[in-house]
């Protein structure tokens, strides 16, 4: 039992004090925050209501993310029993790199939004952990920020710039700062919509109105911690964005400088880049061999978290899809909350998996601290389930079931 101090006030009585902050210096975090879903509720009490709109939101209605979770749901594996004691091996091999862990940090788009300085962050926590980082074009810090807090495993995407000035550019300063993956997305050829965050009041550049002033001022340690760095901006696009204003309130310098690419677009960045080549934002298995013709390296089987089209089908249901048309390595995103849902796309024919919402999640629950606590809880996630399936190593996962769907399910919705 934690015992807590009495410390005598001036009005002569004792009283116990039970700071949070304390508690959490002494416990081990996993007693507090044990999921990813603790994480995401902490968060939510922590940030400005148009910055958690920013991170949370999808656009439309929001079925395509409830379509994600939904088409997770509905994996399934059969336990199995009598293996013994299992040392648990989850280091794999993508795009000739080894990985301790099959998951990796996925790119958001101004993330220091979120968290200060929260690239940083990811960065370091990633290299220490030796899982990729991949870097937005449009996040709030630049590759050169970043060049001394990557490893050999950091991704660089790109949105699609249309100039072939920039576009050079932008692919000679992610080499030169050691970026070695490069990503390219494909499902953003126009800005969507995304209601909720038009309705918190965010604008591109954020604008700090009274409305959301009120705000900020109902969470003192996100303004605390954003008045020291200062508001941020996408620092990668500063040397590009002259003379540009008057944007559309979801839109950004990005999407002006940025078209929708083709075949040819993506034949010139192969051309270009001298190092792995991922396409992001596949769907359709269709889509696979033409951009295997192409020369890409790996395909990212992803529907943008439901951020920027509400039909679509959850990530789930059109990865096995995409594994039976292509024997190019799979990257899946999209829904995913846990170790048991990177077990799951890994068991549908994933070969990597990446994550962006909860690495946020953990930075705004507990700042520099929450990527590498996202990192524990989603390996201690896998090892438990990994141990119920008698599953040594990621090789060994059991064939999946399909369960019964149930829609109702938002258990972790806050």
């Amino acid at each position: 039992m934690l015992q807590c101090r009495i410390f005598p006030l001036s009005s002569g009585r004792d009283w116990t004090f039970t700071r949070r902050h304390t508690l959490m210096r002494r416990m081990d975090l996993h007693s507090i925050y044990p999921g990813i879903m603790d994480l995401k509720w902490r968060a939510k009490r922590r940030l400005p209501k148009f910055v958690w709109e920013y991170l949370d939101s999808g656009t439309g209605v929001e079925a395509t993310r409830t379509r994600n979770r939904v088409a997770l749901d509905r994996v399934g594996f059969m336990p199995s029993i009598l293996h013994g004691p299992l040392e648990h091996e989850l280091s794999t091999e993508f795009l000739g790199t080894r990985y301790d862990l099959p998951f990796g940090v996925a790119p958001v788009g101004m993330s220091g939004l979120i968290w200060p300085d929260a690239e940083s962050h990811l960065a370091r926590a990633a290299a220490a952990a030796n899982i990729p980082y991949c870097l937005s074009t449009v996040a709030s810090r630049s590759p050169e920020d970043l060049a001394p807090h990557i490893g050999p495993q950091a991704w660089f995407q790109l949105y699609p710039p249309k100039d072939e000035g920039i576009r050079k550019d932008l692919l000679d300063r992610a080499h030169k700062a050691g970026f070695r993956v490069l990503v390219l997305t494909v499902d953003v050829p126009v800005a969507s919509r995304r209601e909720r965050q038009i309705r918190s009041g965010l604008t591109q550049p954020p604008k700090l109105t009274p409305r959301l002033l009120a705000q900020v001022a109902l969470r003192p340690a996100w303004a605390a911690a954003t008045a020291r760095a200062g508001m941020p901006h996408m620092r990668t696009l500063d040397k590009y964005s002259q003379g540009i204003a008057n944007l559309p309130p979801t839109a950004h310098i990005g999407y002006i400088l940025r078209t929708s690419p083709t075949a040819d677009y993506v034949k010139w960045l192969r051309d270009h880049w001298q190092g792995p080549f991922i396409v992001k934002g596949v769907s359709r298995a269709e889509d696979a061999e033409r951009l295997e013709q192409l020369g890409i390296d790996a395909l990212w089987v992803s529907n943008h978290a439901g951020r920027q089209f509400d039909g679509a089908p959850g990530t789930a249901e059109t990865l096995p899809e995409m594994r039976a048309a292509t024997r190019l390595p799979l990257v899946f995103d999209s829904g995913v909350e846990g170790g048991l849902d990177v077990l799951r796309a890994l068991a549908l024919g994933a070969d990597f998996v990446m994550l962006g919402r909860a690495f946020h999640f953990g930075l705004a629950a507990l700042g520099a601290r929450g990527p590498d606590h996202v990192i524990d809880v989603l390996r201690k996630d896998m090892e438990a389930n990994m141990g119920q399936l008698g599953a040594r190593c990621l090789r060994d996962l059991p064939p999946t079931r399909t369960l019964n769907p149930f829609t109702d399910r938002h258990v972790g919705s806050v």
